[in-house]
């Protein structure tokens, strides 16, 4: 009688730990869609993330030189303070 039990236990187990995997729609490997919302910027500005902030960058504005190495990600280079 308790190796029935036993057995019936391990069976729901394994039945219980199959179920997400045949439910789920996409495979385990997709990319996770996530809803951001871009900062709208102006004609002439590049929206950008710097440093973990929304930027809408522009050349000739100033620029973060610890950034330095995001801004080419947005076809920018911080030269002297600035964006060219």
């Amino acid at each position: 009688m308790r190796i029935r039990t036993t057995v019936a236990a391990v069976l729901a187990a394994v039945a219980l730990a199959a179920t997400p995997a045949a439910v789920s729609a996409q495979p385990a490997n997709a990319p996770v869609a996530r809803a951001v919302t871009a900062k709208p910027c102006s004609a002439g500005f590049t929206h950008a993330v710097i440093g973990g902030v929304h930027k809408c960058l522009r050349r000739g504005q100033f620029c973060a030189t610890r950034y330095k190495s995001q801004y080419p990600r947005y076809g920018f280079r911080c030269v002297a303070g600035r964006l060219r």
